[in-house]
Order: C-alpha cells, then structure tokens, then sequence
C-alpha cells in the first residue's frame, strides 16, 4: 500500500490489483515455491505415535480428554484411546495395548518433542527418559523425536486426529471411559478395513504384507503400573490422584504401597494385608470406600483403643502419658504424624534432656513437636558436649 501511494504521488498510473500483480510475477516480496517432499516407510520400519487434545463427554459431563493415536506407516494401521490425562504411565499403557492390537513391535517410534519421553535434547540429538528408554528395548523398539517445525515428518499420525474428531466424537457420547475406549477399538477394526482413496489400498489388506515384518512381542510383557508411598490418613482413605481409597481402620496412621495399574488400585499394608480397588480414571475429588471398611453402625473403634504409635511411646517412656494426652487435644499437626515425630525423639534423643524439655513444654504450654526438639538440642548441646578450656600459656 505504501509503495502504491508513493508512486501514484510521482505520476505513475496503475491500479493498486496490477502493482501487486507484477510483483507476483517478478517474485518481489514472494516467498520462492519448493515441492512438497514424500517419506517412503518399509513394512515394519516405523510407527508414528502422537497426541491431541479433545472435548469428550463421558458420564454426563464434558471432559477436555488426551487422545493418543499410533499408526503404521506402511499399512496406515491406526490404534488410538481417549483418556483424561497422558502422563508417562498412561504412555506406557497406550504403546503397550497399541503394539498388541498391531501383533508385533517396529524398528522405532516417531513421536515429537514431548517432555513425557524426552529427558533432554531435540530431533536427533534427544536423549529419551530412562524409564521409557527400558520399556522401549523390553517391548523391541526404539524411540526417536523429528526436527522442531518439521510437522510434515509425522504426517501419518497427525492426519488421523480431524478424522477422529469429526467421525467418531461427532454426536457420541458415552456412559464411562472403558465404553469410550472399547467403541473406538471397534472404531479402529471397522476404519482398518474400508478402503482408502489416497492409498489405493484397504490398511487390513497392506497390513497382511507388514506383519510378517514386525518384531514378535515378548512372550510375557509385565502389567504397567506406577509405584507410591501413602500413609492412612485418620478416616481410613489413602489418597491416590485426588481419589481417596477406603482401607480398614486399623491401617490407620500406618504406611502402605499403592501400586496403581490400567484398571485397578493395590493398597499394600504387608505380604498379607493387600486391599484392591477399580482405578478411578478421571481425576477429580471422590471416596471410594468398600463395604467391609466401615464397622457396622454402634460398632466403631473402640475410644479405649491407642494408637500403635502412642503404645511405644509409653513403653519407652511412660513419663510421657500426661504430655501425649495434652498432645492429642491442643496439638496442630494430624494425630497420627505427630505421635510418629514424638516417638523419634524418643528413639532419637538421651533420656535426661527429652524430659527436661518436655518438662518445661508442659509448664509454658509448648505442643509444637519442631519447637521442642530444638529444645532438647540445646540441652544435649549443653549437657553432652562440653569442651575443655585449654590452660592459658604465660611464656
């Protein structure tokens, strides 16, 4: 526009539509055209695996959900699931179920820059996770990350996703996440059997050429799973990804392993005591409580009943019972956590300065548990750890 304005203003007459014409045609200002290139894959060289985001409604409610879609890029094979989140865990379990509805591994796994398999680097030079370098050489391939901005290289997996979004989630809606997932399993059987236009071809029937080419699977593939420590907290739940899980009360206070996997919660207490519960798949605040949990209604803890923690304590130490009572009712911290810190004083700390300081805590009214044990350091400083003075040199 302002090249047209200046040379109107020197006399030239030509319209605004032929100045941009002619620099069209001389490529003034134009970007120069460079043909599209064309990625030529082998039968089972390479798998493109990526995610979008998507509004899905599961329930009664509408869900910002993560759909994950794998895709063979010889027979353009597709595989996807819709979860609400995609974390590391979620990525194990998709290329795991993915790589058993293919019937065998790839060379490698093109995916793009994301920090859920990249621990550092880009394109050729990116460096994978540990944990997810392991879970690729266990299953057979390797995982490897295009250049940034160049889009076009996972061009078979990124195709699918407007497929996805404007034929299967169109007008559907479903009664749970597992429905949601098995439609599109069905989805996936019923799109990998039409025929394609851009390819000529139906994927089932290229895919009967790649199979003999995959990798075969290993002949056990342990169940994923993501590894915690929880204590109980003092209703009897163990909080799990803003899902509170029941276990018995007498678990409570106490530590326990949860071993979370696809469909379901292990709660460990020992060998023994195990409690199982169906994972909750959406994060959102929710109890989960089992029948067997709760006493019957007149039949709860007993108050006589002391904790495990407080019962050492006494054992130890029953100068402490008048303090522990106080505890129990003016203390700030929860119960359970308290009496574990006061019961590691008292394995911790010599007798003598321990009372002393609880002492003279009862007499001012000191129940903060950090407060007193710099207080009874001062004292094993003091009692503990004299130096001798050395004798002054006169000379």
């Amino acid at each position: 526009m302002r090249v047209h304005e200046e040379l109107t203003a020197e006399g030239a007459a030509l319209s605004y539509t032929a100045l941009t014409a002619f620099c069209r045609r001389q490529g003034i200002g134009q970007t120069p055209v460079v043909p599209s290139g064309r990625y030529e894959f082998q039968p089972g060289e390479e798998m493109q695996h990526d995610t979008s985001p998507h509004m899905v409604e599961v329930g009664g409610k509408k869900h910002k959900a993560q759909t994950a879609s794998a895709v063979l890029c010889y027979s353009r094979m597709l595989f996807f699931q819709i979860n609400p989140t995609f974390q590391r865990f979620d990525c194990k379990v998709f290329l795991t179920d993915a790589l058993r509805y293919m019937g065998g591994s790839v060379e490698r796994v093109m995916i793009d820059n994301t920090h859920v398999v990249v621990l550092r680097g880009t394109g050729r030079e990116m460096i994978p996770v540990p944990e997810m370098e392991a879970f690729a050489g266990h299953l057979g391939f390797r995982f490897q990350a295009h250049e940034i901005g160049d889009a076009n290289r996972s061009a078979r997996v990124e195709r699918p996703f407007h497929f996805i979004e404007n034929n299967f989630l169109a007008g559907r809606t479903f009664a749970s996440w597992d429905e949601l997932n098995e439609q599109a399993r069905k989805w996936c059987d019923r799109v990998n059997a039409t025929y394609k236009k851009h390819l000529r071809a139906i994927p089932r029937e290229l895919f009967a050429t790649e199979r003999p080419h995959l990798k075969p699977l290993p002949g056990w593939i342990p169940e994923v799973y993501r590894l915690n420590q929880r204590t109980v907290d003092v209703e009897g739940y163990v909080s799990v990804n803003s899902t509170r899980y029941s276990v018995p009360v007498s678990w409570i206070g106490r530590r326990v392993e949860v071993r979370e996997t696809k469909s379901k919660v292990e709660l460990q207490l020992d060998a023994r005591n195990i409690v199982t519960h169906v994972r909750a798949v959406t994060v959102e605040p929710q109890r989960i409580t089992l029948a067997e949990h709760r006493p019957p209604r007149g039949q709860g803890v007993k108050r006589s009943e002391r904790h495990p923690e407080e019962q050492a304590i006494l054992a130890a130490l029953p100068e402490l019972a008048q303090y522990v009572e106080a505890l129990k009712t003016k203390g700030r911290k929860v119960l359970a956590l308290a009496l574990r810190q006061l019961l590691r004083l008292v394995k911790e700390y010599p007798r003598e300065p321990l009372l002393g300081a609880v002492a003279e805590a009862t007499q001012y009214g000191l129940y903060d548990l950090d407060r007193l044990e710099r207080m009874i350091l001062r004292r094993v400083e003091r009692d503990y750890f004299l130096l001798r003075k050395e004798p002054e040199n006169n000379d």
